[in-house]
């Protein structure tokens, strides 16, 4: 069972592991990733950001954030799920939990920046309605990609 949460202070130590388990894996920590990973709350929350962490039963399987851009944009970043978990749809929960919560910020999009070396996180993304968008350098060094997803206001019945 997924149960997801906002971020705690004491989550820090998981967030950074799982987010550089990933990230080392496939890529080199960039100067960013230290400082977002260190002190995610300097780095994404005190800017109006927000990271969930998503549980399995009561464990910690998976984390996502929401980090208010310089451009004012928001981008969907540090997503990463527990080897041990995946294949259990937290990937997609984390999703749809960050959808609701921009929908009640009054965000019309969210952006992301990803490698295609990273398909199935790709796929998840197109599943989940982001569409590849024009890729402006300067990000990340290993973005190779970069996807948007349009915000649907809430309906009122």
């Amino acid at each position: 069972m997924i149960m997801i949460r906002d971020f705690r202070a004491e989550d820090q130590p998981v967030f950074e592991k799982l987010n550089r388990a990933w990230i080392e894996q496939f890529f080199t920590m960039e100067e960013i990733d230290k400082q977002v990973l260190s002190h995610p709350e300097e780095f994404i929350l005190k800017e109006g950001g927000v990271i969930l962490m998503a549980y399995w039963n009561h464990d910690v399987a998976g984390t996502l954030a929401l980090r208010k851009m310089k451009s004012g944009e928001y981008e969907l970043t540090k997503m990463a799920v527990d080897p041990a978990f995946r294949g259990r749809g937290i990937g997609e929960a984390l999703i749809v939990a960050l959808t609701e919560r921009a929908r009640k910020m009054g965000l019309k999009q969210v952006i992301l920046y990803s490698n295609t070396v990273l398909e199935p996180a790709i796929r998840l993304y197109r599943r989940m309605g982001f569409q590849e968008t024009e890729l402006e350098p300067g990000n990340y060094e290993r973005s190779n990609i970069k996807m948007k997803m349009e915000i649907e206001p809430a309906t009122v019945l």
